[in-house]
């Protein structure tokens, strides 16, 4: 590691230019292959930015503004992403929010290929990792929509190479858990990460533990659940002190309810009255995507008095849904499955309504503004962000240069469930091997050897993944933030040979 460092920082760190002009030229050719995927990301993204002025809208975008402007807890989204427009808002521009989200999306590629070399793993994996983030045009796509997924991703990747590190220490599991608080306050799907990375932590710590294993599992779990769980509790706090209404959100029931509605048989479920009336007769195959259960005005939950999320109507949603889940979990199961599946789709369908699927295409024209009232407010408060109109400028023929390259330029789904099954088919030859050698079942801490290489981002991949497929439904912006991760639990289990230990020099 000392031979690393040296190489990695100039000799004398007070004459940079000297190591420049020593050692840079070296350096660049040993990280040749990398630097050309780092570049073509680079100017990719100054294309976009160029072509698409200053950012592009989704459907959320404007709910995040209004919370930026107007600071408080928001019932369908953690103010997160909120508070980093915010940071940004002396700026008033934002062109500005979309050139940080690239950074952060070039950040992630360097992260990538730094905690590969660093967990001893062939420069060429380390850079053919960073290709989906750096490249995909649908990544890039969206880094340049006002949405949280950017941030999201950065933060969660983030939080996977902190944890890969080779030796933890307590202000290290106090770091991990405040990056995962930041996550978890950015999008919801991250609390689940909290309780996936304790039990990491765990299983560390008793690992190393030697003689005393509560103390060195309590060394490294505890700040981390502290870092974690108290911002999360503050945040929790400031919900209740708005809306009287336990959580970070107040929208689980009416996602959830809209989950089952996909299979949801209200004649096998057999609701009390109460419940009865968020009832569809039509046969499940017959009835719209899920998220229509949430938007759309015919939705018997829409109907309901009030607006959809108020605590009522939330909690009504929450009962049917679980009365739906008890009364047919096979169905939840399959549906859940289903909903998963669309993930690995070799092409890329049109789900779950060509309105949505058109946002995460690069437009030839201006897209028009959304329709929902919550948008029609934002674009008052986003006039006030930007001190100035937030018409989207097309233009060409940077926009058309971005437009041939998604055509062409994108992971495929069947692409990404081949590199999730990398680390664990690679587990297994490696295994198999090892059987071979030690038939008499000689100890091999496969564990510490192969997991710990490759399975936090594995998993963590995994539950990025489960959990909107479980609790809400497939979308494909859903799917970006995993696809770094599989690339990184794929790249870790390729083994570096045995005198590789400069692969960061």
């Amino acid at each position: 590691m000392s031979r690393v460092r040296e190489r990695l920082a100039p000799r004398d760190p007070m004459h940079p230019v000297a190591w420049a002009r020593t050692e840079l030229r070296g350096w660049a050719r040993r990280h040749r292959w990398f630097l050309v995927v780092f570049g073509l990301g680079a100017l990719l993204r100054l294309v976009t930015a160029l072509g698409y002025r200053p950012a592009l809208w989704f459907p959320d975008s404007y709910t995040y503004v209004v919370t930026a402007i107007r600071p408080r807890p928001d019932l369908v989204r953690p103010a997160g992403y909120s508070m980093f427009l915010r940071l940004l808002e002396a700026f008033h521009s934002f062109a500005l929010v979309v050139t940080v989200q690239h950074v952060l999306g070039l950040l992630v590629g360097v992260m990538l290929y730094v905690t590969v070399l660093r967990r001893g793993g062939p420069r060429w994996a380390a850079a053919l990792a960073c290709v989906p983030v750096l490249l995909d045009a649908y990544q890039i796509e969206l880094e340049h929509l006002l949405v949280s997924d950017t941030l999201f991703t950065f933060l969660v990747v983030g939080a996977v190479c902190l944890a890969m590190r080779r030796t933890l220490t307590p202000l290290s599991a106090a770091a991990l858990g405040l990056v995962l608080a930041a996550a978890t306050l950015t999008r919801t799907v991250g609390l689940p990460l909290i309780a996936v990375f304790a039990l990491l932590l765990l299983a560390y710590g008793v690992r190393r533990a030697g003689a005393r294993p509560g103390r060195a599992v309590a060394r490294l779990t505890v700040p981390f659940l502290v870092a974690a769980l108290l911002p999360v509790a503050g945040y929790a706090g400031w919900f209740y002190a708005t809306y009287q209404r336990v959580g970070l959100v107040g929208s689980n029931g009416v996602f959830l309810y809209a989950r089952t509605m996909a299979f949801a048989d209200c004649s096998v479920m057999k609701p009390p009255p109460d419940l009865a009336v968020l009832c569809d007769p039509r046969p499940p195959a017959s009835r719209p995507a899920s998220q229509e259960y949430i938007w759309n005005s015919e939705s018997p939950l829409v109907r309901l008095p009030g607006i959809t999320f108020t605590k009522e109507t939330d909690t009504l949603a929450g009962r049917f849904a679980s009365l739906a889940i008890r009364s047919q979990p096979l169905d939840y199961l399959r549906g859940m499955l289903t909903e998963l599946g669309r993930s690995f789709t070799l092409g890329r369908p049109v789900y779950p309504d060509p309105a949505t699927y058109g946002y995460y295409e690069f437009p030839a024209t201006v897209p028009p503004s959304p329709g929902r009232h919550p948008a029609l407010v934002g674009r008052e408060f986003a006039q006030r962000y930007e001190r100035g109109p937030i018409t989207v400028d097309v233009v060409e023929p940077f926009a058309g240069l971005m437009r041939a390259y998604q055509d062409v330029v994108r992971l495929p789904g069947t692409a990404l469930l081949v590199i999730l099954l990398v680390p664990p088919a690679a587990w297994a030859v490696r295994a198999r091997r090892r059987h071979r050698v030690r038939p008499n079942g000689a100890h091999s801490d496969w564990g510490a050897e192969w997991g710990a290489e490759w399975g936090v981002a594995w998993a963590t991949a995994w539950a990025l993944l489960l959990v909107p497929a479980a609790t809400a439904q497939f979308d494909y912006r859903y799917v970006l933030p995993a696809v770094p991760l599989a690339c990184l639990a794929a790249a870790l289990s390729v083994r570096a040979s045995r005198t590789g230990h400069d692969r960061l020099s």
